[in-house]
């Protein structure tokens, strides 16, 4: 479990740092203070063995292009990565987590390496048997985890736009005979039908199935069930839609299709698969409040407390919302969270460390009334 994090020219933090981690992590702070790019940095960290999130991360931030010289394909704009939004050779910035003596560090930096291209001319007589020679410096993107594991960096040429290939992030995956720490992110617009049903698919007659199920049942209690759709045409059909499952409702006793449920139900079924499936591991969530109503949110961060220290698991999540860091407060006050640690963190624009409120602070905040974020 990661107990500082300290960050270095990515995005918009020239330097920053979080410091007294604890097992639940909610960042709090006004718009523009990098909340989200903090969960980034610390996901990039410990996904050391893909380089989906990446790619994940920019898409939808919408910092890509195509490239009309490359069969329009689609590049990664990794300018936006860097604080200051240009890159050059030497460009580089960093992440480090400390647990405990034991650290880890990301560096990504830009390189360059000579490329030769060499064209035989034959369609001049006058030029039989000479060669043009055309070198120019292409531009690297390098990444090094410095992990003590002896891994190699990675390294990927840019593209003439300084654009990275979004084919090389999802054709790269790490060999190693080390465990990888298990990751899952959730945005503020949820998990997709498809993810959903992978990891529903990871814990199908476990004792975790029943766990989603109870989580699920935090919004509506009516619901007795809940299961994949296993139609492999439909599913190919869902095509982003907010699909997939089916519930058992207790009142007319019969599936409905889970769409035809609120908002909430989708959240918390997501909160809960992402969870139980991060087992080891961390688990990021942008917004953690999206879709739910404030009687629900004490419920939920239950329910995230009990799973995370069960399998443990480390949380980070970001809110704007008053009710939910309130309802976290209730948690810190009625469980003993002594051992692991419940942390609110308040970011804000312009200063270099997090403001940190341990269980005690928290749980005075709530009873006085004090505004947190």
């Amino acid at each position: 479990m990661l107990k500082s994090v300290k960050i270095e020219n990515f995005r918009g933090f020239k330097s920053f740092e979080l410091q007294q981690l604890g097992r639940v992590n909610l960042l709090v702070g006004k718009n523009n203070t990098g909340k989200t790019s903090i969960l980034e940095a610390i996901q990039l960290l410990c996904s050391r063995n893909n380089l989906e999130p990446l790619r994940q991360a920019m898409t939808k931030r919408g910092e890509f292009y195509f490239d009309e010289n490359s069969n329009n394909s689609q590049e990664l704009d990794v300018r936006n990565l860097f604080y200051g939004h240009e890159i050059d050779i030497g460009s580089k910035f960093s992440i480090i987590g400390c647990n405990d003596n034991l650290q880890e560090e990301l560096v990504v930096s830009i390189g360059s390496r000579v490329v030769t291209n060499v064209t035989q001319v034959n369609e001049y007589p006058d030029l039989q048997g000479q060669e043009f020679i055309d070198s120019f410096e292409q531009l690297l993107f390098i990444m090094n985890w410095d992990n003590k594991r002896g891994e190699e960096p990675l390294m990927r040429p840019l593209s003439s736009k300084g654009g990275l290939p979004i084919d090389y992030t999802r054709r790269f995956r790490r060999d190693t005979k080390n465990a990888v720490s298990k990751v899952q992110f959730i945005t503020s617009s949820s998990l997709d039908a498809e993810k959903m049903i992978e990891l529903f698919d990871q814990i199908v007659l476990t004792p975790e199935e029943k766990l989603v199920e109870q989580a699920v049942n935090i919004i509506d209690s009516k619901i007795q069930r809940i299961a994949p759709i296993s139609s492999i045409k439909f599913r190919g059909s869902l095509d982003g839609s907010r699909g997939g499952f089916f519930v058992l409702l207790s009142e007319i006793n019969q599936r409905v299709p889970i769409g035809s449920m609120g908002d909430g139900v989708w959240r918390m079924l997501g909160l809960a698969l992402a969870t139980v499936c991060a087992k080891d591991g961390y688990l990021f969530v942008d917004e953690i409040d999206t879709g739910l109503h404030f009687t629900a949110m004490s419920d939920m961060w239950r329910m995230i407390w009990k799973t995370a220290k069960r399998l443990n698991v480390q949380v980070f999540a970001t809110t704007h919302n008053s009710d939910c860091w309130m309802s976290l407060a209730s948690i810190a006050q009625q469980h003993d969270t002594a051992e692991d640690g419940i942390r609110i963190h308040r970011i804000e624009q312009g200063k270099d460390k997090s403001i940190v409120f341990t269980e005690p602070q928290i749980v005075i905040a709530a009873e006085r009334e004090i505004e947190v974020r």
